[in-house]
C-alpha cells in the first residue's frame, strides 16, 4: 500500500478535497480511480459571536486552511514517505450560504457573516414575497438585501459577494466562480440554464435600482459552474497560500467549489432522483432529489440543487450536535476528575449505546432543546440550550442522553413531515456526519424519528471533504461520457458496503410522543430567549 501510494503521490495522480466545516476544517487525499482515502488532515476551529453576529476571522480562515493542508502533508509523509508536489485535481468546499463582501481590490469589507445568523428575517420575507419563492434567512441574497435595508456603509464600496468556498477558490485560482449547488444557496438557480434564475435576477435588479444602487446581481455574484466544468487552476500565489513551505506546484486544476450540502450528496451517492441523504453534524440538513417541483411554497423548505444541477428539496436546521457534544464534554470532564479518563470514541460509544439500550423510547418525559443559535423552522430568532422535565419524569443518564439525541432531530422532523405531505418519494435515505460515528445509534434513532429505513455507508465518517475529493476526481475522469450519477455508481460506489436499519415500532411511537412535548413546549424555549440575556 505504501509503495503504491508513494507512486500515486509522486506522479501527481491523487485528488484532494478540502472542506471548511463549522467546527473542523478537513482535507482528504483520495485515489481518483477508486475513491479510496489515502490520507487526511484536519484543523479544529469555532465560530465567534461578535456584536450579535456569528463569524470567523479572516486570519483564522487562512491559518486553518494552511494548518489543515500541513496536517495532510504530514499524514502523507508518515504513510509513504512522499511529499505532495502536485495532484490530478483539487476541490474546495465549505458551509453554505452566508455573506462575504469585497471591494474592487479584494478586501473584505465587513466580518464574514455565516449561515448561522438569523438577523435577515425582514429581507428574507420581502424577497420571498417578491419572487413567490422561498428565500431562507441564511441565503447570501438575504444577507445582501438586509444590509441594504439596514443602510450599511460598506455597500458604497461593494464589488463582489461570495461564499466561504468561493472565497478560498478565488484566492487559489483568481477566478470568481461557484459550483451550482453552492450558488443555489446564494440565489435561486435554473436547472435548465445552470445559472441564476433570469426572471428573479430581473426583479432583484429592479429592486436594487429602486433603492438607489447601480450594481446588478450578476456583477456581484460569482459565475455558476456545474460539476465537471473547468474552474481554473492553482496559481503560483495560490500554491504559496495553500502550502507556505513551497513544495506544492502551480497549475493543478480545480473543480468548481461547492457547499457542504452538495459534497454530502456526493459522499453518500445521493445525486439521482428519488435519493436523499441526511447530514448530521453542527447543523443538520436533509437533501431529497426531486422528481418534480413542490406544489406549494414552504418557508421551511429550501429549493437548491445537486452539484450537477438537479432540483433538490432541502430541510435545514441550524442546531444538531453542538449541545449534544457539550453534554458529552461534561462527562469527559467528570471522568478526568474521577481519575479515570476515557477516550472520546469510547465515551461517545458508552453514552450513546446506553441511551439507545436503556433510555425510554420517549425519553421518560425528559425534554431538551439544543438551540445554540436561532432555528427558523420553529420560529426562534435566537437560541438558548434548555433542559426541562416534570417532577415525575424518569431523569436517568440514559434518558438525558436520549433526549439530547432526539432533540437534535426535532426540527428536521418537522420539515420532513412537510415533504411527506407533498408526496415526495424517497427510494434510499443515507446518513452521514458526526451523529453516525457511533455505530448504529444515530442511525436507529433517525430511522425511528423519520419512520423510514436509513442506510449508512462504511464511508459515512469521511463526509464532505471526501465528497469534494470525488468531485475533483469527476473533473479528471478518463471516461468523459459518464455524468455524475454514473461516475459515482460505476466507478466510486460499485463495491460500496452499507448497512440498513429499519424503524422500530416502539421507537417510532416513542419519538412521536417526544415530538408532541417538543412542539408543545416551544413557547418555553421562546420565553428563554426573551428572559435569559
Amino acid at each position: 500500500m505504501a509503495a503504491d501510494m508513494k507512486k500515486l503521490v509522486e506522479e501527481g495522480k491523487t485528488v484532494i478535497g478540502i472542506e471548511f466545516g463549522s467546527t473542523r476544517i478537513k482535507a482528504v487525499m483520495a485515489d481518483p480511480q477508486t475513491g479510496e482515502v489515502l490520507a487526511s488532515g484536519g484543523h479544529g476551529w469555532e465560530n465567534r459571536l461578535e456584536n450579535g453576529l456569528w463569524t470567523y476571522h479572516l486570519d483564522e480562515i487562512i491559518e486553518g486552511l494552511q494548518d489543515c493542508y500541513a496536517d495532510l502533508k504530514r499524514d502523507v509523509r508518515e504513510k509513504c514517505g512522499a511529499t505532495i508536489r502536485k495532484a490530478a485535481a483539487i476541490g474546495i468546499s465549505a458551509m453554505m450560504h452566508g455573506y462575504m463582501a469585497f471591494d474592487k481590490e479584494g478586501t473584505l469589507l465587513i466580518p464574514f457573516r455565516t449561515w448561522r445568523n438569523s438577523n435577515t428575517k425582514a429581507a428574507a420575507e420581502e424577497l420571498t414575497r417578491l419572487f413567490n419563492f422561498n428565500i431562507p434567512e441564511r441565503w447570501s441574497v438575504s444577507h445582501l438585501y438586509q444590509c441594504i435595508l439596514d443602510g450599511e456603509e460598506h455597500l458604497k464600496k461593494l464589488d463582489s459577494v461570495t461564499t466561504l468556498a468561493g472565497y478560498i477558490h478565488r484566492r487559489l485560482t483568481g477566478r470568481k466562480v461557484l459550483g451550482v449547488g453552492d450558488a443555489a444557496g446564494m440565489f435561486p438557480v435554473d436547472s435548465e440554464t445552470m445559472d441564476y434564475r433570469a426572471d428573479f435576477v430581473e426583479k432583484f435588479d429592479a429592486l436594487l435600482k429602486s433603492k438607489g444602487f447601480s450594481f446588478k446581481l450578476k456583477d456581484l455574484f460569482p459565475k455558476v459552474l456545474a460539476a465537471g466544468e473547468d474552474a481554473g487552476a492553482l496559481t503560483a500565489e495560490g500554491a504559496r497560500l495553500l502550502d507556505p513551505k513551497g513544495d506544492l506546484e502551480a497549475g493543478i486544476p480545480l473543480c468548481p467549489p461547492e457547499g457542504d450540502a452538495g459534497t454530502g450528496m456526493v459522499a453518500t451517492n445521493s445525486v439521482k432522483v428519488r435519493t436523499g441523504n441526511v447530514s448530521a453534524g453542527t447543523s443538520i440538513f436533509a437533501m431529497i432529489v426531486l422528481e418534480r417541483a413542490l406544489k406549494d411554497l414552504h418557508r421551511e423548505i429550501d429549493n437548491v440543487t445537486t452539484p450537477d444541477g438537479r432540483q433538490v428539496a432541502m430541510v435545514h436546521a441550524n442546531n444538531c450536535t453542538s449541545d449534544l457534544n457539550a453534554w458529552v464534554s461534561i462527562f469527559r470532564e467528570f471522568a478526568k476528575l474521577s481519575g479515570h479518563p476515557i477516550s472520546d470514541n469510547d465515551l461517545f460509544a458508552l453514552l450513546y449505546n446506553n441511551a439507545l439500550e436503556n433510555g425510554d423510547p420517549d425519553c421518560g418525559g425528559v425534554l431538551s432543546y439544543g438551540y445554540l443559535s436561532g432555528e427558523f423552522i420553529t420560529g426562534m430568532d435566537e437560541g438558548r440550550p434548555l433542559l426541562v422535565r416534570t417532577p415525575e419524569a424518569k431523569f436517568t443518564l440514559a434518558n438525558l442522553m436520549r433526549s439530547n439525541l432526539d432533540t437534535s432531530l426535532g426540527a428536521i422532523r418537522l420539515g420532513m413531515d412537510i415533504l411527506k405531505d407533498e408526496g415526495v418519494a424517497v427510494d434510499c435515505l443515507l446518513g452521514h456526519g458526526g451523529l453516525f460515528k457511533t455505530k448504529g445509534v444515530g442511525q436507529q434513532i433517525m430511522a425511528d424519528a423519520l419512520d423510514t429505513p436509513v442506510w449508512v455507508m462504511t464511508t459515512a465518517g469521511e463526509g464532505g471533504p471526501w465528497g469534494m475529493a470525488l468531485l475533483a476526481a469527476f473533473l479528471v475522469r478518463p471516461d468523459r461520457s459518464l455524468d455524475l450519477p454514473d461516475f459515482l455508481d460505476k466507478v466510486i460506489f460499485k463495491n460500496a458496503e452499507r448497512s440498513k436499519l429499519d424503524p422500530k415500532s416502539e421507537g417510532v411511537a416513542g419519538f412521536s410522543r417526544f415530538m408532541k412535548r417538543y412542539s408543545a413546549c416551544l413557547p418555553v424555549e421562546k420565553a428563554a430567549t426573551q428572559c435569559l440575556k
